[in-house]
């Protein structure tokens, strides 16, 4: 059985034609999304709802905490048990979202087994909070490849490609070049024109703001979660940071917001 894999960008309509795809096949999507593992953070992930997930059971969602540490290896063997489960119980497993990272980790392995590099890690983590923006400056130089198809926010990527390079000496970007999709899946890659695909990521945004997202981040850090985390840096909750932090307005966080999904 070949084992489907949606890909698209952000508001391309993926969670759409999973629901249409879940009224004639018996299908368990196994989430792809590198911010949905996390609890309390899902009017700016858009996370499906609970509703949603009655219709669809999702896997991978809602697994951990805004302070744990979740990397691609961990959710590599907890996506391939998932599938093993799906497939033992006789439904159909789906992978779907849009975390590029993660995907390829399925659909290609991790790069030549590189094992984790936890002193990089550490360092790396230490230096970008002494001085924000560091990884980003160093990953341009080491591998301008990667950093210019990285979002700023994206620490957690950063670091994965900086600890790869120092820990091999290659490019990740280049490494993954080399690397073939597996034969077991078959990957869907949607897409929408630029103008259609702009106005729904306005539309997105504006339902963030409606449903409550400025609030969703109160709530995370009444919690006792702190900005500073890597969840946090998360495309939408860093700009209502920057709101609370006083160097952002409303308007403008999400106008922000916007233009980094675009």
């Amino acid at each position: 059985m070949s084992i489907p894999v949606i890909l698209g960008p952000t508001a391309v309509g993926k969670t759409d034609l999973l629901l249409w795809l879940s009224e004639k096949y018996p299908i368990e999507v196994i989430s792809l999304d590198s911010r949905q593992v996390y609890r309390y953070m899902d009017i700016g992930t858009a996370k499906p709802t609970k509703e949603e997930r009655h219709r669809l059971p999702h896997h991978l969602v809602d697994i951990c905490e805004p302070d744990d540490e979740f990397d691609v290896y961990r959710f590599r063997k907890l996506a391939l048990a998932a599938e093993r489960d799906v497939i033992g119980r006789g439904k159909i497993p789906v992978f779907a979202g849009g975390s590029g990272l993660y995907a390829d980790s399925i659909l290609k392995g991790l790069v030549s087994n590189l094992p984790r590099n936890d002193a990089v890690r550490a360092a790396l983590r230490t230096l970008e909070e002494g001085s924000p923006g560091f990884m980003k400056q160093l990953l341009s130089h080491i591998d301008p490849v990667a950093s210019d198809r990285i979002h700023p926010n994206d620490l957690k990527r950063m670091q994965r490609y900086l600890e790869a390079f120092f820990t091999s000496g290659k490019q990740l970007s280049s490494m993954q070049q080399e690397e073939t999709i597996s034969e077991r899946f078959t990957v869907i890659l949607l897409d929408r024109k630029r103008d259609e695909l702009h106005s729904r990521i306005g539309q997105r945004v504006d339902k963030m703001r409606r449903l409550g997202l400025v609030e969703e981040v109160r709530n995370i850090l009444v919690m006792g979660f702190g900005c500073n985390l890597n969840s946090m840096k998360t495309i939408g909750y860093a700009e209502i940071c920057d709101m609370f932090a006083g160097s952002k307005k409303a308007d403008e966080a999400f106008d922000v917001t916007r233009i980094h999904l675009d």
